[in-house]
């Protein structure tokens, strides 16, 4: 057994250095409405069966142009997914020659939705503006109380101020609705002339003028995913721009609220728009009491809603229904419209916007929201303060996520030899935080407060504001997130090459289920989405009960079949056989990819070898490294690693009570645990895709993907009919979203704070940095964080998170995200400077975390407890509100008992789920990123049977309704998504004339249980598929569609999601505050 390899030591045959390609054009720039073009080859809703029967480009140059939406430049993203997820340009054929440039260069594929689409509303209630919190300095932070239904007319709870968080209701495209160049993760390719063979769009047109260069100097490496400029000097180039979409949508700032609502008319003035004042001077007023319904006036954001003293008083009895009136409970909040964000403001750190809201960053020296969010915007300044508050401090990394289409690429920078300037005492990077004094001659570093001399050939005098002169110009001093091109110190091996090996089950189950052939047909749609050069690799092999490798080499006339009989010992055919060059072997393998369904076609081998096939590949891959693409039908039953039937056995215990139920989350063994820890350290990355009929021992075999930075993809049950459009779409996303190998991430703090813990999907061997075989633009990292020291009330406090990475044309670079927060003393700063996405975030992936090794009950209650303790903390210390008849709620904060009760009834904390569908929920919870974590445990429902009377309206959703019973009619179809799948439900009365147009059935009764989406002649369908596919743009997931009737198991199903209902996974919303109401009581008293 070879020796372990580090990221980045020499490696044998690796020494062939990438050429650039000789049309890479270095000043080429996307062009921002590009992503209208070529939406017209879609084929939409077809399922691919066959091999290369998905949509493919038109002729280049060839462009539709979107139309534009009110107030907001619009362009729509080249599609060629099935299903209209964003198309990928197609790559270069060999990495580009020149000045590198662009940080995820111009022919990556649109990215997936990181905030809300444009003119959808986000889910969020009002959120107080920055103003408030320098207008009221210590005052008491806003807060909700729910106004009773038997108290009339309350209208105590003042509109949403400026910077008001909408709710998650109406949405347009994100796509459709942003300017922006294609994202890429290989180098920036196409300037005029011929495309290279892989392009399969047109070019876009030159659209900016490149930068400048301070000084010319032949770049150190080929271009790749991020640009160089050389200089000794650092020097930087704007990448292109990716265009994404979002979940939810915008933030309306500043809306007033709709006639009869229930904030009732604006009492004080409006704020001006978020981020137009620096955030509160902790200490800058005296706190002033809250109002009860009745006083004269409130504080600014101070709502109320009352349950009645009787129903609330510690031990009175619950008689009769709760007097809360339903349509007064704080809800997500419908808006439009994306707004402007400003990260910093006259040097003082700008709250974010909603996760879920559509923004649009300015990096004016924090990073953008995107990459790094922190559950509370200032930090306290003690420990004991933070647990006063019950409060997480927990950062949500997501260092390679995509930008909106209209924000700033990240400049990459090249310091040249010497590499980019560092702290010397805690080895942190130069940023905007770091202070020059003695003429610019010495820097004091933020993170450790070291002071050290300023390198001689980075000297800069400094201005009469303290500030050097070339900050502006230096990105890494103006910048809260830039890249560096990393020197040859910060590799111990050259960069790997992209290998990419398919890993096929081809028992006798897969074969007949017709997962063999979804498999092959999506693996040979998906070889001219590959990166293309003489540096990317693949191989291929299928496993049954033995493993079978394929020789690809050119020189045979066909592919040849090597065939590994043992299971238990395994090897590997000789390397150069089985993984050679795509640009060698593309005729071999797309003819073998076409044959392995028929050569299997016979075949009476029910067991798969699966442990064993995965470590087969990695010995083949194990001298480079690159990506394992395993695709599993069974439940692996031979060779290493061979699992029993567990849920079986598991069901018994379930019924006889949950002591031990929660073990079948665990794996079953370490025997690929230890696989998984040495898969990493040879920095393989495997994800799994799971086209099962049976369970298959999820929770066993998704720790190989945790480990090595991978993910698992799960269709059950899998249908050839209608799922192989979805695995065609999710193979293609995984190829050719932003990603990077052999990565290594370090979050540091300044002093006072320290981080805890990391918890997402990697391999750590020392506890400061954590291992990242693969990491790509959808990965979040949770990072939580303690106090060692006190920090200084009125100062910052700073983060910085440095991701080290080879991008998949063979580049090293250090991605650096920097975030500098305000610290406080004040209690009323916490509640008031809360982010209520990311702290949801945190309480859903502790909540997975704990899943496997708690009983449910008391996870649930955990869950509960820290919802209780956030209130009951602001209500102690923050409220003066004397009645014990008030439920009060903080204003950062209102929707969390709402969020907390959709996470209570969620797939992963189901008593009765199935074992498969909980462990997948749990591992997919790990790295989920904070934009996507409140749609899948809260989804979206939109009425579909009434699109036709949204006339004139410009956005191409409907409205969303609330996820309760009372708002789905039997004359009505609804449609319901979180994320990943869909679900769409038919009433038992729906007029069957709808049906017809959108399904082309006339009775409820004829509902197919497969269903394959098509668009029929007739407006109502041409919307009802347009709203589908704004939303699978916006997710960047093709959404598997269920559909559901009344009366049947999918509809119970359908129902299971009315999360506000009372079921049998838990109370209703209004019970649900009314517990926490009384819990709070208890507690106070």
């Amino acid at each position: 057994m070879a020796a372990p390899v580090p990221p980045g030591a020499p490696r044998p045959g690796s020494n062939a250095q990438q050429t650039t390609p000789p049309n890479f054009n270095p000043n080429y720039q996307p062009n921002p409405n590009s992503l209208a073009d070529n939406t017209q080859n879609l084929n939409l809703n077809r399922p691919l069966s066959m091999p290369n029967s998905g949509p493919r480009p038109f002729p280049f140059g060839q462009q539709r142009p979107f139309p534009q939406s009110a107030g907001f430049p619009v362009a729509s993203q080249p599609m060629a997914r099935p299903g209209l997820l964003p198309a990928m340009l197609g790559r270069p054929a060999v990495p580009p020659t020149g000045p590198p440039q662009s940080a995820l260069p111009a022919n990556a594929p649109p990215g997936r939705p990181f905030g809300p689409p444009v003119s959808q509303a986000s889910p969020f209630g009002s959120r107080p503006p920055p103003a408030s919190l320098s207008s009221t300095g210590g005052s008491v932070p806003p807060s909700t109380a729910l106004p009773s239904s038997d108290v009339p007319g309350v209208g105590v709870a003042p509109p949403p101020p400026t910077g008001a968080r909408p709710g998650p209701f109406v949405s347009s495209s994100p796509f459709t609705s942003a300017p922006g160049g294609p994202l890429s993760n290989g180098p920036s390719a196409i300037g005029s002339g011929a495309l290279p063979s892989a392009a399969r769009f047109p070019p876009a047109s030159v659209s900016q003028p490149p930068p400048t260069m301070m000084s010319a100097r032949a770049p150190a490496q080929a271009p790749t995913m991020h640009s160089v400029l050389g200089s000794s000097a650092a020097t930087s180039q704007p990448a292109p721009p990716m265009p994404s979409a979002s979940p939810f949508s915008a933030v309306p700032q500043a809306r007033p609220p709709p006639p009869g609502s229930l904030y009732g008319p604006q009492t004080w003035p409006v704020q001006p728009q978020q981020g137009a004042q620096p955030p509160v001077i902790p200490g800058s007023a005296q706190a002033q009491p809250p109002r009860m319904f009745g006083m004269p006036h409130q504080l600014p954001n101070q709502a109320m809603t009352t349950i009645p003293p009787a129903m609330g008083q510690p031990g009175a009895p619950l008689s009769g229904p709760s007097k809360i009136d339903p349509n007064q409970i704080p809800r997500p909040i419908p808006s439009s419209s994306p707004t402007v964000y400003e990260t910093r403001q006259g040097n003082s750190a700008n709250p974010p916007p909603p996760a879920t809201s559509d923004y649009i960053v300015r990096d004016t020296g924090n990073c953008s929201p995107r990459y790094m969010r922190c559950t509370i915007n200032q930090i306290p300044c003690t420990a004991d303060l933070l647990t006063t508050s019950a409060m997480q401090l927990s950062l949500l990394v997501q260092p390679l996520a995509l930008p909106h289409p209209s924000e700033e690429p990240t400049q990459v920078v090249d310091f040249g030899e010497s590499g980019p300037v560092r702290c010397s005492r805690c080895k942190g990077y130069i940023n905007p935080s770091m202070k020059f004094i003695d003429q610019g001659r010495k820097f004091i570093c933020n993170l450790c407060g070291f002071t050290d001399d300023t390198p001689r050939d980075y000297h800069c005098n400094l201005g009469p504001d303290g500030r050097r002169r070339d900050a502006d110009e230096r990105p890494e001093l103006c910048r809260g997130t830039v890249e560096f091109v990393a020197t040859k110190e910060y590799m111990v091996r050259d960069p790997m090459p992209a290998l990419y090996f398919f890993l096929i089950d081809v028992s006798m189950n897969a074969v007949q289920t017709g997962a063999t052939a979804a498999a092959c047909s999506a693996i040979n749609q998906v070889i001219s989405d590959l990166p293309e050069g003489p540096q990317t690799l693949v191989g291929i092999a299928t496993f049954d009960s033995t493993i079978h490798f394929y020789n690809l080499k050119r020189a045979l006339q066909q592919p040849l079949m090597l065939i590994v009989p043992d299971i238990q010992d395994v090897y590997t055919p000789l390397q150069t056989d089985v993984i050679v060059q795509l640009s060698e072997c593309r005729q071999h393998l797309e003819l073998l990819l076409e044959s392995i369904p028929t050569m299997f076609q016979s075949s009476k081998t029910a067991e798969s070898c699966f442990g064993a096939a995965v470590k087969a590949a990695f010995l083949a891959m194990k001298s480079t490294g690159g990506k394992l693409l395993v695709f599993q039908s069974v439940l692996p039953s031979a060779g290493i690693g061979a699992l029993s039937s567990r849920e079986a056995e598991g069901r018994t215990n379930i019924s006889a009570g949950e002591k031990e139920a929660h073990k079948l989350l665990q794996p079953a063994d370490k025997i690929l645990k230890t696989m998984a820890i040495e898969i990493a350290e040879y920095q393989v990355c495997v994800d799994v895709f799971i086209t099962s009929q049976t369970y298959v021992d999820i929770a066993s075999i998704s720790v190989i993907p945790r480990t090595t930075g991978g993910q698992v993809y799960y269709y059950y049950p899998f249908s050839a009919v209608s799922d192989s459009a979805k695995l065609y779409n999710d193979l293609r996303w995984n190829i050719t979203r932003p990603q990077g190998f052999e990565a290594v991430m370090r979050v540091r703090c300044s002093q006072g704070i320290q981080v805890q813990d990391y918890s997402g999907n990697f391999c750590k061997r020392i506890p400061t940095d954590i291992d990242l075989p693969g990491i790509d633009c959808d990965k979040c990292i949770l990072v939580t964080l303690k106090h060692d020291d006190k920090l200084q009330d009125g100062s910052e406090c700073a983060f910085q998170c440095a991701l080290l990475y080879t991008t998949v044309y063979g580049q090293r670079r250090i991605r650096v995200t920097n975030l500098s927060l305000p610290c406080t003393n004040m209690l009323s700063n916490l509640f008031r400077s809360a982010d209520l996405d990311t702290q949801f975030a945190c309480f859903l992936k502790q909540a997975a975390i704990e899943i496997p090794t708690s009983p449910l009950v008391q996870v649930r209650e955990q869950v509960t407890n820290l919802c209780i303790n956030i209130l009951l903390s602001y209500r102690k210390f923050c409220a003066t509100v004397s009645s014990s008849g008030q439920l009060i709620l903080p204003e950062a904060l209102k929707l969390l008992p709402l969020y907390n009760l959709a996470l209570i009834k969620s797939t992963g904390l189901w008593n009765d789920g199935r074992i498969d569908d909980r462990s997948f929920w749990i591992n997919s919870v790990s790295s989920l990123s904070t934009p996507l974590a409140v749609p899948l445990v809260y989804p979206r429902m939109f009425a579909t049977h009434n699109l036709d009377s949204k006339e004139g309206d410009e956005s191409v959703l409907p409205p969303t309704i609330p996820l309760s019973s009372e708002h789905v009619s039997d004359d009505g179809i609804y449609f319901l998504e979180n994320g990943e799948d869909a679900l769409i439900y038919f009433g038992s009365s729906v007029d069957s004339s709808i049906l017809q147009q959108l399904f082309g059935f006339a009775s409820v009764d004829e509902v197919p249980t497969q269903f394959v989406m098509q668009q029929y002649d007739n407006p109502l369908s041409k919307k009802f598929n347009d709203v589908v596919n704004v939303i699978r743009r916006q997710r960047c997931s093709y959404l598997r569609l269920r559909l559901c009737k009344k009366g049947d198991p999918s509809g119970m199903l359908f129902f299971s999601c009315m999360v506000e209902d009372k079921n049998a996974a838990g109370p209703s919303y209004v019970e649900f505050l009314v517990h926490i109401h009384r819990q709070i009581q208890m507690k106070m008293s």
